[in-house]
């Protein structure tokens, strides 16, 4: 049933009632979905050097949380990476463009974590063609370590507005390194516009909202249950669960308080945004999604130790109909003839942000 503004203002209001009484709190301090968190703490705790390694890979960034990947030892020194087909975004990612670069992400940060333990690692992308695996790493034990390791552990999405401050011109000319930096007020003000009316045309197409719907998991159990996807959890929530407030109706049907709180808080958050990060490519091969991957996570560590956010606000890069003239809109503003804009991300900064839950890397291992 559609939560009406009023009950859901009036639950709202009495949270702090709510929270006041002792075995509410106790239930709130549990919610946290320890098990679907564990991999962060499980990583670097293998025998093989490459599991090692790949056990800080799967850590990285990717589409919805999806974690499309599985993972495959081959003999002594080598690792296949393979897209798990059933893991994609076929109504918001038609072509796996995204999906890609979110391999690339996951690539790279094993290269990365490799190194740190002494490591190099030779990646051939698509040995066997564009229907194969994705790619094979090959380990030698020749390496020096990537000073980019230090901000594996602390990287995050913040999906949440940013501080009223600038980002220093000095920190956008190291970032500037990775991707285009965009600072000046007037471009700014015009990608916010874009961004926001941009994720409005996927908020309010029917069928890639209810893509996102589907892959959110509400709640501690759904979490642990199933740690990939969007985690949408806290005490707070699922006491609104209970109480039947919040469900995945209300979140598809316009006019409910939940819709229109989404639409509300999208729009505070991206209007807190003082800066962007941009990523294109010359051209747009599988080969130039994985590269844009590596440097997608390149910028997530180097902002992290830069004390700074990240967050992709990348549905304006979407190849589906309905976006075609924001894709257009985009490409102009970003890139040159013939170029795609691989990535989009507000800059800022943001407060602290928890980590993401995590499929067990025993969970991805395929077996030859």
């Amino acid at each position: 049933m559609p939560v009406s503004r009023r009950k859901a203002i009036a639950l709202i209001g009495g949270g702090a009632v709510l929270a006041a009484n002792a075995s509410v709190a106790t239930f709130w301090g549990t919610r946290t979905p320890h098990a679907a968190l564990a991999p962060w703490d499980m990583a670097g705790g293998y025998d093989d050097p490459r599991l090692n390694a790949v056990s800080f890979g799967l850590l990285a960034p990717n589409p919805h949380n999806l974690q499309p990947w599985m993972i495959e030892l081959v003999g002594d020194d080598g690792l296949l990476l393979h897209h798990d087909t059933s893991k994609r975004l076929p109504e918001t990612d038609p072509f796996d463009r995204q999906i890609m670069i979110g391999m690339g992400c996951v690539l790279e940060q094993t290269r990365i974590a490799a190194s740190s333990m002494g490591y190099s690692v030779d990646m051939q992308p698509f040995p066997d063609g564009a229907n194969g695996p994705v790619a094979t790493l090959t380990f030698a034990s020749e390496g020096n370590a990537d000073p980019m390791v230090a901000g594996i552990m602390n990287r995050r999405s913040c999906k949440e507005p940013f501080e009223d401050k600038p980002v220093p011109e000095s920190l956008a000319e190291k970032l500037a390194t990775f991707a285009d930096i965009y600072t000046d007020p007037a471009v700014v003000e015009t990608v916010r516009k874009l961004t926001f009316d941009a994720w409005q045309v996927e908020y309010e197409t029917p069928r890639t909202l209810q893509e996102s719907i589907d892959l959110m998991r509400m709640g501690k159990s759904e979490i642990n249950a199933s740690p990939d996807g969007l985690d949408i959890g806290g005490g707070f929530l699922e006491s609104a669960m209970a109480l039947g407030m919040v469900s995945r109706e209300d979140l598809a049907t316009p006019g409910t308080y939940s819709f229109e709180e989404g639409v509300r808080m999208y729009k505070t958050m991206l209007e807190a945004t003082p800066a962007y990060a941009v990523l294109t490519s010359k051209t747009n091969t599988r080969a130039d999604q994985l590269d844009a991957g590596a440097r997608w996570l390149r910028l997530n560590l180097a902002t992290t130790q830069a004390g700074l956010a990240l967050h992709p606000v990348s549905q304006c890069l979407q190849e589906y109909p309905e976006m075609h003239d924001h894709y257009a809109a985009a490409h102009e503003i970003f890139a040159g003839p013939g170029e795609t804009v691989q990535m989009l991300g507000r800059l800022g900064y943001g407060p602290t942000i928890p980590r993401t839950p995590r499929w067990a890397l025993e969970h991805k291992l395929k077996h030859a």
